[in-house]
């Protein structure tokens, strides 16, 4: 068997290792020169499996506003003429309440916890370099209120067997040393003990490495225009550089994917969220990170990547646009610098923005289409990284007519009649 994987981000090439693992002939298509080049490029680092949840959430349509207003805001809306933004949008805020948050939370969880299985699994069986830290992370409180509100995020936390801690501003400069000199800025935190950190960029060359060596053929630096159909059957893939045809095809295409698949009908509430970082080095290790803080403040998250810092943050909602201004990343540098000021050069930090294929509900669509032998896994909003693995081993379980071993309910393009 034959199977086209569009797309070499993190998602599109651990669906290609999977689907190699098991003997298939696979091809992967994409537009850049190498894999992991755009929204894989320089995420936040996080492996954040005990923070995954919706962000449609009870209260949120309230905090966006009081955000939009803030100096360093972590929400940005721009208000275009765009009929999908706002449709969007509208889809999001219906789902802002208690029951669709706990349908949606559980959704998530369950692709979540699987993907957290399944990378323990990958690392057991091949080598990777990519900074890897099993360190946890920590979601940092500025307020006594924001303490009180993580009540109900530990509530669901123990609901979900997700291990945590409640720290006290002691307790997270015992896990956080570098936190010391700004004690001040603080009161405590909620550390969540599973969660890891990683370079997303590095794990995806380096595991596109380990597919090619199992036979995967990488086709980079090619456009992608559009499905080649057939008595209602997908027969190709036409690209810059003519027809690449095969028995199944998966769309791993990120925020990009909803443009492909309405040629052909299928359409997915998924809306590019453009997100921003700064990687910097790393000037004194004492007072730099020693895995992830997630400033709970700004939603802005600082990661140590090696001898380097991540951060990254912020939601923009503004389509396609991929500029980064010269003010772009004024919050992240803010975050970095209010609670790290001894520990990177900022002076030297690298900025990045990329867009996030985000659901209005948050849980990303995997699975089987109205064709039989096409096949998604896009959708993953901020959580790719955290998702990847687990994405890629049911969707190519699916591909390979194998039953997943996690529940597909509500996980499908059927949840949008699609």
């Amino acid at each position: 068997m034959r199977v086209v994987v569009l797309g070499a981000g993190i998602i599109g090439v651990t669906t290609a290792y999977y689907l190699a693992r098991q003997g298939v002939e696979v091809e992967v298509l994409d537009r850049q020169r190498e894999a992991g080049l755009e929204t894989s490029f320089a995420n936040a680092g996080e492996l954040s499996y005990g923070m995954t949840s919706p962000w449609a959430a009870p209260g949120i349509p309230l905090k966006a506003v009081k955000w939009l207003f803030m100096r360093h805001r972590p929400l940005m809306i721009w208000p275009l003429m765009s009929p999908s933004m706002w449709a969007w949008c509208a889809k999001m805020v219906s789902n802002c309440n208690a029951k669709s948050y706990a349908i949606n939370k559980g959704r998530m969880v369950r692709v979540s916890n699987y993907s957290r299985d399944a990378l323990t699994e990958l690392l057991a069986e091949v080598q990777i370099d990519f900074d890897l830290r099993e360190q946890g992370t920590l979601q940092l409180f500025r307020k006594q209120k924001q303490i009180d509100g993580s009540k109900a995020d530990q509530d669901v936390l123990a609901a979900y067997d997700s291990p945590f801690e409640v720290l006290d501003r002691d307790g997270c400069i015992a896990v956080e040393p570098g936190l010391a000199p700004v004690a001040h800025k603080f009161v405590g935190g909620l550390r969540l003990t599973s969660d890891r950190t990683g370079d997303c960029r590095m794990f995806t060359q380096a595991l596109a490495k380990k597919a090619e060596a199992l036979g995967v053929t990488f086709h980079y630096n090619v456009n992608i225009d559009g499905f080649a159909m057939e008595q209602g059957r997908i027969v190709g893939v036409d690209t810059s550089d003519g027809r690449v045809t095969g028995d199944k095809y998966v769309c791993a295409m990120g925020p990009y994917a909803p443009i492909l698949l309405k040629t052909i009908g299928i359409r997915l509430p998924i809306y590019p969220i453009k997100g921003y970082s700064i990687t910097l080095p790393i000037t004194d290790p004492d007072f730099a990170p020693q895995s992830t803080i997630m400033d709970e403040t700004f939603k802005v998250g600082v990661t140590r990547l090696g001898d380097r810092i991540r951060v990254a943050g912020q939601a923009e909602i503004i389509g396609y646009n991929q500029k980064l201004g010269h003010h772009a990343t004024d919050a992240v540098r803010h975050v970095v610098t209010d609670m790290f000021p001894k520990g990177g050069d900022v002076s030297k930090a690298e900025g990045w923005t990329g867009l996030r294929p985000m659901t209005p509900d948050g849980t990303p669509v995997l699975g089987p289409t109205r064709y039989d032998n096409l096949f998604l896994n896009t959708g993953h909003g901020t959580l790719g990284w955290t998702m990847s693995c687990g994405s890629a081993r049911v969707v190519a379980d699916l591909v390979m007519e194998k039953t997943p071993e996690i529940d597909m309910d509500g996980l499908t393009a059927a949840r949008y009649g699609q």
